[in-house]
């Protein structure tokens, strides 16, 4: 696929794609299936708001990211090293390097926060290297 420009449409492309692969995963998909339930439609809508107040400055996402996810039980390392391998594959597979790598970077430093939550450190830093 060609590189899309950074905007709300792609960034609508970026979530749907990205989560219909984290849906499909046999060990997050379930995970996500039971945080969210039958809500996907307005997660995935807030998740397009999210990611448009952060990389394109919208301010149109309102909520407490940490709180919603401190709530949830059963999260363990292993789920943050693939939903941060997924994430740095979609990104750079829809979009150019630098943009690709901003995304990466926000990914990264929720990845850390809510780990700092759930595990007291960071124990996932970075994506895994891809693989084939």
């Amino acid at each position: 696929m060609s590189s899309l420009p950074l905007n709300r449409s792609s960034i609508h492309t970026l979530v749907h794609e990205f989560y219909d692969d984290v849906r499909a995963d046999a060990v997050l998909g379930p995970v996500f299936d039971k945080a969210i339930g039958d809500r996907w439609d307005a997660h995935l809508e807030r998740m397009v708001e999210f990611w448009s107040t952060v990389m394109l400055g919208t301010h149109n996402f309102q909520g407490n990211v940490f709180g919603t996810h401190m709530a949830l039980s059963g999260v363990e390392p292993d789920h943050f090293r693939l939903w941060l391998s997924m994430f740095f594959k979609t990104t750079e597979r829809l979009f150019e390097p630098p943009v690709a790598h901003e995304f990466q970077l926000v990914g990264k430093r929720i990845a850390a926060s809510l780990q700092y939550g759930y595990f007291g450190k960071v124990i996932v830093p970075d994506a895994p290297p891809a693989t084939a």
